[in-house]
């Protein structure tokens, strides 16, 4: 099943989302329903969040940067209950969009290398750490359960010039390629 996504304005995408335990109800059947609702959506991931969940929930597939980073080429992953240790190296600029925030991209900094600890699927623990595209990714998601959008890391100035577009977007007036949930006022 495909989710709508939860766009800006939703406050469900600034609360800080729950840890889940092995015998969540359903968990097999929402993480599918996420890769389905990622592939979709033309994502490279998803937090639980923006499909109305908060749980501590995102799947990432980066391999559309193989390309560039040939260790990429199958990366896959789940990551349930993560927690970021530490992150580390340069901070670089790339420019980020958002499921939640349809039609809008902006150039976000953000550290090289991410310390993640979490469990997959299965519930095993791995205390892993990426860096360049994966890296970044993980730490776009991550934000999502922490109820931090990727606009929160742009200068006043930034958000401000952003304003009437997000606008439009908590009110339903931008038509993506993928479904919406709209936030009710």
């Amino acid at each position: 099943m495909i989710f709508p996504v939860t766009v800006y304005g939703d406050p469900l995408l600034r609360m800080k989302a729950k840890p889940i335990e092995k015998d969540h109800e359903g968990l097999r059947e929402i993480i599918a329903n996420m890769w389905e609702t990622m592939y979709n959506s033309d994502g490279v991931g998803l937090a639980a969040p923006q499909t109305g969940l908060s749980i501590r929930l995102f799947v990432i597939d980066a391999s559309s940067g193989a390309d560039e980073e040939p260790e990429l080429k199958d990366f896959k992953k789940v990551f349930i209950n993560p927690e970021i240790i530490e992150t580390s190296g340069e901070e670089w600029i790339m420019n980020e969009g958002c499921l939640s925030l349809p039609e809008i991209r902006e150039d976000v900094s953000r550290p090289d290398k991410v310390k993640i600890k979490y469990l997959d699927e299965n519930f095993v623990t791995h205390t892993e750490e990426y860096a360049g595209y994966a890296g970044r990714i993980i730490q776009h998601e991550y934000d999502h359960l922490e109820g931090i959008l990727f606009i929160d890391h742009l200068s006043p100035l930034r958000k401000r010039l952003l304003k009437a577009r997000l606008r439009n977007i908590a009110t339903g007036k931008v038509r993506p390629p993928y479904r919406i949930k709209v936030p009710v006022k």
